[in-house]
């Protein structure tokens, strides 16, 4: 997948970084109680890339691929060890995401101590939903968003409940990544997160964001 930044710079991601564990609300829904004291920072490949109208395979070796609707940020510039007042310079745009987890595979990993990307990095994975400039943001703080399926209504949020900002997690990331023009970063979801079906028909909104829209098919084998 290519991005073509608002100032007409084409770029290919180089890194999907997620956030996890970023709404209390979803914490605790997900069994948890204690929240975190620094971002939790996952990758995807880039191959988990989708376009809006594309599709989220369910692998055939998964039962259980939930939704998460999430706010990316789009890096514009590069930088390593970015002050969080500065961070937002380097945000060229935003967007919608989804993050889909084979949660039966996640699980398992999780019960043996193991690494859990193949639960998190299969191909569809990472639905991205058309940019929109920062410059268009006027607080990337107060922007509610949603997720429906087939209609219905199934996540609903605002940014405004996230445990860490998206000048928090950016200045976070480049300590630990340099970040690059096109690196996404999928901030986390609220609650409500759930099940998905082959036939499915997935939207996300969100204040001021291009609408994102996904079908679900299951594996052809």
């Amino acid at each position: 997948m290519t991005l073509t930044l608002p100032d007409g710079t084409t770029v290919r991601p180089g890194k999907v970084l997620c956030i996890g564990r970023n709404y209390a609300a979803h914490v605790r829904e997900m069994g948890g109680s204690d929240l975190p004291e620094a971002p939790v920072v996952f990758l995807k490949p880039t191959s988990a890339l989708v376009s809006s109208g594309g599709a989220v395979v369910i692998p055939a070796m998964s039962d259980n691929v939930p939704h998460e609707v999430e706010v990316v940020v789009v890096i514009g510039r590069g930088g390593k060890h970015i002050a969080e007042a500065d961070a937002l310079d380097y945000v060229a745009a935003y967007a919608l995401g989804l993050d889909m987890t084979a949660r039966d595979i996640q699980a398992t990993a999780k019960a043996k101590k193991a690494p859990w990307s193949v639960a998190k990095g299969f191909d569809t994975f990472a639905p991205l939903g058309p940019l929109t400039p920062a410059s268009a943001i006027a607080d990337p703080q107060a922007l509610d968003l949603a997720l429906s399926i087939n209609g219905e209504a199934r996540q609903a949020g605002t940014t405004a409940h996230m445990i860490f900002s998206v000048a928090q997690i950016v200045a976070y990331c480049s300590r630990v990544f340099t970040l690059e023009p096109g690196d996404l970063i999928y901030t986390g979801t609220p609650e409500g997160v759930g099940q998905v079906h082959p036939g499915d028909m997935l939207e996300a909104t969100a204040t001021g964001l291009q609408p994102l829209h996904v079908a679900v098919e299951a594996e052809a084998v």
